[in-house]
């Protein structure tokens, strides 16, 4: 019955994925700290450039950006990523892409995480002489972390998916092999649950963890 996967990495494409997420996951994390930083900054510029980045970015399709990083970056200005090699270059791109746009979702639930934090917190760390920055990492971050764990496990869940955009510059995650063994089998439904199993798989145990933590971890008040 599933003779068709036969002479296809399934598993390797998959792997792909993961790493996709991982990394993008992490620097999407703390871009989109720093991005949220920003939102809440005293400071005029910073939260101009923090606004209008998230609102311009969550505006713009993920195939666009992507197909910008390879057309654009690339092609246009040369960038090559550290490599000559075209694979690795598209696989880096592709994070790159995921990172910026991922950002700013990050940092909109960080955000709001942040805006939970009582107010009267903040001015007592001002009061005892504590600056913007210390005030932020030492007594909200914390705080708003803990109450965002369900959002961000939401954003992961949909970056996990959005890794398939990855295959419009040739990057061999999952959904590129789905499209190269639907062009050669003649098994379009069986191949389509096969992949979409593999996308449960991924995200079902992220979403059921996260959930846990974030009710293990939820900020009493």
């Amino acid at each position: 019955m599933f003779d068709f996967l036969d002479g296809y990495d399934v598993l390797g494409a998959f792997w792909m994925t993961v790493k996709l997420t991982a990394l993008s996951a992490v620097g999407s994390l703390v871009w989109g700290t720093l991005l949220a930083a920003m939102r809440v900054s005293p400071v005029p510029l910073m939260r101009g450039f923090g606004t209008v980045y998230v609102n311009v970015v969550r505006n713009i399709p993920l195939t666009v950006i992507i197909l910008f990083s390879s057309l654009g970056l690339a092609d246009v200005f040369g960038v090559t990523m550290g490599s000559d090699d075209f694979k690795v270059q598209g696989f880096r791109l592709a994070v790159l892409s995921l990172i910026g746009y991922t950002a700013a979702f990050v940092c909109e639930a960080i955000r709001s995480g942040i805006n939970t934090v009582p107010l009267g917190q903040a001015e007592a760390a001002r009061a005892i002489g504590l600056s913007f920055s210390q005030t932020l990492t030492l007594i909200v971050l914390p705080q708003a972390f803990r109450s965002v764990i369900g959002p961000l496990a939401n954003v992961l869940i949909a970056l996990t998916k959005n890794t398939t955009v990855a295959a419009a510059i040739g990057v061999a995650e999952a959904a590129y092999l789905m499209k190269t063994m639907i062009e050669n089998e003649a098994q379009t439904l069986l191949i389509g649950a096969v992949f979409a199993f593999g996308f449960v798989v991924l995200t079902l145990p992220t979403g059921l963890i996260l959930g846990w933590l974030s009710k293990r971890l939820a900020v009493k008040r």
